[in-house]
């Protein structure tokens, strides 16, 4: 099979397309033909060898995918050769024509959702799930701002959002950003280019605050963040680039929350709920992953660079057919 591999830690350019043995499932897993592998911000950081947990080298890169059983372990019976499914983790690695996951790894893709679509729900829908309703504990009626609501994890936390009843604000940093963040089922966008946008938040909501922040770059922005909560208020952090400064006494006035998340620490059980609801959202299209670019396999140091642009619109997936 036709794989990305990694023999060195760098740049986009280590990224190299080879031909390598497709694996076989052994008991308890599932071997799948994958169409789109999704690309995620992660995967740069384990690349570049500044992740905190990195693979042996060689590797192939990549949790999330969607395509199709081709076999599986000889005690697997929730799957079958055939059966349309994404993938949330994976053994072998996604960026491949083949994936060897866990059974755990692999759920039911909807006739309704395309492959593309199926490769951006592990890392991203599953990361907003566990941030909004999970860490933040989100609940119907509160207001949640969504910081960077115009890419994948964005995206994913405004639907989910209007999905459970939550008055969804988001920003983004550009005119197409701002009217896909609206689409998506936010009720007020603003734009973080505007240097009064935070207090343009705290206008909307009467002045009392926001309740949950989704927070994907902390680094810039925490340090506000804690000024625009409401009393109680929970900012969840997704993503950071690099240290802030905060006045802790703006927790105090509030007693509010900074809480912290990566998906891999998220118990078994819960993950599993995780995902029951959110294939049962693809199911009922509540859920809508938003495809922004499509790139062949070949093109995975394109896609690298392109995922940590700022202004990203949707999920960027690589194409391993043109199905």
């Amino acid at each position: 099979m036709k794989a990305i591999r990694v023999h060195e830690f760098g740049g986009p350019e280590v990224l190299r397309l080879e031909e390598v043995p497709a694996p076989q499932p052994g008991p308890g897993e599932v071997l799948v033909r994958i169409h789109a592998a999704g690309v995620n911000p992660v995967e740069t950081y384990i690349r570049a060898g500044t992740y905190a947990r990195l693979p042996e080298l060689p590797y192939t890169p990549g949790n999330d995918g969607g395509g199709v059983v081709e076999h599986v372990g000889s005690d697997v019976t929730e799957f079958k050769p055939g059966d349309r499914v994404y993938t949330a983790g994976s053994l072998s690695g996604t960026y491949a024509e083949f994936a060897l996951c866990k059974n755990e790894q692999v759920h039911p893709l909807p006739e309704n959702v395309s492959f593309a679509q199926g490769a951006a729900m592990g890392t991203p829908y599953a990361t907003a799930y566990r941030g909004l309703l999970q860490r933040a504990d989100a609940k119907p009626g509160e207001t949640v701002l969504v910081h960077g609501a115009s890419g994948g994890v964005g995206t994913a936390a405004v639907q989910l959002a209007r999905a459970d009843g939550l008055r969804g604000f988001g920003t983004a940093g550009s005119d197409e950003g701002l009217k896909l963040a609206r689409e998506q089922g936010a009720h007020e966008v603003f734009d973080h280019r505007a240097p009064e946008h935070f207090e343009q938040v705290m206008k909307a909501t009467g002045g009392r605050g926001v309740d949950v922040i989704v927070e994907m770059l902390a680094n810039v922005n925490l340090g506000k963040d804690l000024t625009i909560l409401a009393k109680g208020g929970r900012v969840v952090i997704i993503g950071s680039r690099g240290r802030v400064e905060i006045d802790p006494r703006d927790t105090m006035q509030r007693d509010a929350d900074v809480r912290g998340m990566i998906l891999p620490n998220t118990p078994p059980a819960e993950l599993a709920s995780i995902h029951a609801a959110l294939v049962a959202g693809l199911e009922n299209g509540t859920l809508r992953p938003v495809i922004g670019k499509e790139f062949p396999l070949a093109e995975a140091a394109q896609a690298h660079q392109s995922v940590m642009e700022s202004g990203a619109l949707g999920k960027i997936v690589l194409r391993t057919s043109e199905k």
